[in-house]
């Protein structure tokens, strides 16, 4: 695969269904690494999500101190290891969360921000932060995978920070999740346009 259909898909314009584009590095990054077609479509559709949450914690709690551009690139290249363990695009496995952070870095890309490809299969480890659940959310719910556990430490985080009940938060956060949900069906079929491997 060259690197104009990678670069393509991680940029162009979509309209069915609207996704934000990928950061520039991330998709320098994939195009470098050879990503298989439908991972770069898997991931601009988690970064859109992740997009459409960070867009909503600014909004309801702009107190809450979290680094947003750390979760979209997080989104964007949680699941770059899959460019070496490509059976696990289509099959569980988890040997792609260590092997991404240590592509990232490998790469120049910070422990900062390679710290996502290992830990957003495992959100419920202590010293998860914030930015860790969202892209962990931002996986599950762009399908439409509800998460009850997942969903409880993002509801606690923004409890503790914005002076909201904790049923307030819960009730506004299952609202997001749920309109964000209704789109499954058009991310799963773009993602699904694309072959796992190129030719």
């Amino acid at each position: 695969m060259t690197t104009a259909p990678v670069m393509s898909i991680a940029l162009a314009d979509t309209d069915r269904p609207p996704l934000r584009p990928l950061p520039r590095r991330a998709a320098e990054l994939l195009a470098a690494l050879d990503a298989p077609p439908r991972l770069v479509a898997h991931l601009r559709a988690v970064h859109d999500v992740a997009a459409q949450l960070v867009d909503r914690v600014e909004r309801d709690q702009p107190s809450l101190p979290f680094d947003r551009g750390a979760v979209l690139f997080g989104a964007a290249t949680h699941d770059i290891g899959k460019t070496r363990h490509v059976g696990e695009l289509s099959g569980p496995g988890s040997a792609h969360e260590e092997a991404g952070r240590e592509l990232l870095l490998a790469h120049g890309v910070s422990a900062e921000l390679a710290r996502f490809a290992a830990t957003h299969g495992s959100w419920a480890a202590p010293g998860a932060r914030f930015e860790d659940l969202l892209v962990s959310l931002a996986d599950k719910i762009w399908k439409n995978k509800r998460v009850p556990e997942l969903e409880d430490l993002v509801v606690d985080a923004l409890a503790r920070a914005g002076g909201r009940a904790r049923w307030e938060e819960f009730m506004a956060l299952d609202e997001t999740l749920t309109r964000i949900g209704d789109g499954a069906g058009e991310r799963l079929a773009y993602q699904m346009f694309f072959p796992v491997t190129a030719g």
